[in-house]
C-alpha cells in the first residue's frame, strides 16, 4: 500500500448472465480501480437470478480463498456509474486497509425463529468496546407466495430484538432484509466463507472508523387523521377504529381495484414518534408497506408484525417527488456533516427499498441517482443495493423500515 494511504476501496460492476464470469470481472475491476494489492474484505451483491455459488467462486479467483465475502441477493445495483435492476446486475466493493478491520459471523435456520437467530448472531459476533459498527444482511423471504396467499417473511423486529439484547447500544447498526426478485422470491446469502440460505450475516467493523447514516423516505400523512388499531394478529390488521380496514382503504381509493395489488400502491401505514400535531418530519416516522389484502378481504398484511392493538397509525402517501428531493437533500447533508466533523469519507453503502425504483414506483426520476450525484461530487466510492426491508438506527435503537433509503458513510475517524 502506498505511503500515507491507509485504506483503499475498489468498486466493480458486471451484468453478465454467467455467474462465474460475473464474479471474476466485478472483482477484477474493483481491484484494478483502486490498485488493491492485498484484499482484506469483500462486500458482494448480485441479482437473485444469478448462480450465487458460481459468482462467489469467481470473486474467489481474484481475491483468494482466505478473504471474507459477505452480502447476497439483491434486485438491483447502484454504483458511482451504474444503476440497474433488470438483467443480471452484480457488484463488489473490495477493501484493503491498515486501520479498519472486518470480521464476519453468520447463523442459519432464520426461518425457524427470528428472535433466536438474532440472539445466536449477537453471541457469534461478540461485539466489544473496540467495535464501531455492524452491517446486517439476512434472508427476508421465508416462503414465496402460493395458492393466492401472500409470501411469508422473516420479520426484522424479533430478529433485531434478539440481537440488541446482546449488543452495546452505542454500536451503530445498519443493514437489509434481502430478496431475490420483484415477485418477492427468496434469495441467497454470502456468509464470509460459504454460500447459504435462510442465513443472517453480521459484519463487525472496528479500528479507526465511524459509521454515519441517514434515513430518507418521502412519505407524507394523507390527511392528518390518526386511526387506532382495534384488531390485529401478527402482521395482519383486521380493524381500525372498530371498522374493517379493507373497507376504509376502499373509501380512500374510491374503488376496490387496490385489492389486486401486491404490495399496495401509493399508501403505507405510519407511526409518528414525533410531535403529534406538529409539522410532520420524516425522521420521526416508521412506515409499514402493505403486502396486500387477504383472499377473503378480511384483513391487510403488513411487511412486519411489530404493530399492536391500541397503536395509533396514519395513512401515509408515498410521494415520489418528495422521495427524490429527500434522497438528494439528505444524502448531501449527511456527507457535508461527515466532512465538517473532520472525518474522511472512504465508502458509501446505500440500502434502498426495491419499491422506490422509477420502474416500480412510477416516479419520473431515479431517487438513487441523487445519491450517486452526492457521492460523485465528493469522490466517494458507492455501492448500493435494492432490498426488501432496510435497517437503521432510529430513536435510539435499530429498526426495520419500509420504503426507505438508508445511506451509510464509512469514514476514517480523527
Amino acid at each position: 500500500m502506498p505511503s500515507g494511504v491507509k485504506t483503499k476501496v475498489g468498486i466493480g460492476f458486471c451484468d453478465l448472465e454467467d455467474g462465474l464470469a460475473s464474479g471474476f470481472r466485478a472483482a477484477r475491476e474493483a481491484v484494478e480501480s483502486a490498485a488493491i494489492g492485498r484484499p482484506d474484505f469483500v462486500y458482494a451483491f448480485c441479482a437473485g437470478c444469478l448462480d450465487h455459488e458460481a459468482f462467489f467462486s469467481g470473486i474467489r479467483q481474484v481475491v483468494g480463498s482466505d478473504v471474507p465475502i459477505a452480502g447476497g441477493s439483491t434486485i438491483g445495483i447502484v454504483t458511482n456509474h451504474h444503476l440497474l435492476y433488470d438483467g443480471f446486475p452484480a457488484a463488489v466493493a473490495i477493501i484493503e486497509s491498515e486501520d479498519i478491520r472486518h470480521r464476519v459471523a453468520a447463523t442459519g435456520d432464520l426461518d425457524k425463529g427470528e428472535e433466536a437467530a438474532g440472539i445466536r448472531l449477537a453471541e457469534l459476533m461478540a461485539t466489544g468496546p473496540g467495535d464501531k459498527g455492524v452491517f446486517l444482511f439476512f434472508e427476508w423471504v421465508r416462503k414465496a407466495a402460493e395458492n393466492g396467499m401472500p409470501p411469508l417473511l422473516n420479520a426484522s423486529s424479533p430478529f433485531l430484538d434478539g440481537l440488541s439484547r446482546n449488543m452495546a447500544p452505542e454500536i451503530s447498526l445498519a443493514g437489509a432484509g434481502m430478496l431475490g426478485n420483484y415477485e418477492i422470491g427468496p434469495g441467497t446469502q454470502f456468509c464470509g466463507s460459504y454460500v447459504g440460505t435462510q442465513q443472517a450475516v453480521g459484519i463487525v467493523l472496528s479500528g479507526n472508523v465511524s459509521l454515519d447514516s441517514v434515513i430518507m423516505h418521502g412519505c407524507s400523512p394523507l390527511d392528518g387523521v390518526y386511526h387506532r388499531i382495534t384488531k390485529i394478529e401478527g402482521p395482519v390488521i383486521y380493524e381500525l377504529d372498530g371498522r374493517p380496514i379493507a373497507e376504509i382503504i376502499d373509501e380512500l381509493f374510491g374503488n376496490r381495484e387496490w385489492r389486486g395489488q401486491a404490495p399496495v400502491n401509493y399508501l403505507t401505514l405510519g407511526v409518528n414518534y414525533g410531535e403529534r400535531y406538529g409539522d410532520p418530519r420524516e425522521s420521526d416516522y416508521v412506515n409499514r408497506l402493505m403486502i396486500g389484502v387477504l383472499p377473503d378481504g378480511s384483513g391487510v398484511t403488513l411487511f412486519e408484525p411489530d404493530f399492536e392493538e391500541g397503536l395509533e397509525v396514519q395513512f401515509m402517501l408515498r410521494d415520489t417527488r418528495k422521495m427524490v428531493e429527500s434522497a438528494g437533500e439528505n444524502s448531501m447533508a449527511l456527507m457535508e456533516r461527515v466532512v465538517r466533523e473532520g472525518k474522511k469519507p472512504l465508502f458509501a453503502l446505500y440500502i434502498d427499498c426495491a419499491g422506490r425504483t422509477m420502474g416500480y414506483s412510477s416516479s419520473t426520476a431515479e431517487e438513487s441517482a441523487e445519491v450517486q450525484r452526492t457521492c460523485n461530487h465528493y469522490g466517494v466510492p458507492l455501492l448500493g443495493l435494492f432490498t426488501g426491508v432496510e435497517i437503521a438506527p432510529l430513536l435510539g435503537r435499530p429498526r426495520g423500515l419500509d420504503w426507505t433509503g438508508v445511506l451509510v458513510v464509512i469514514a476514517e475517524d480523527p
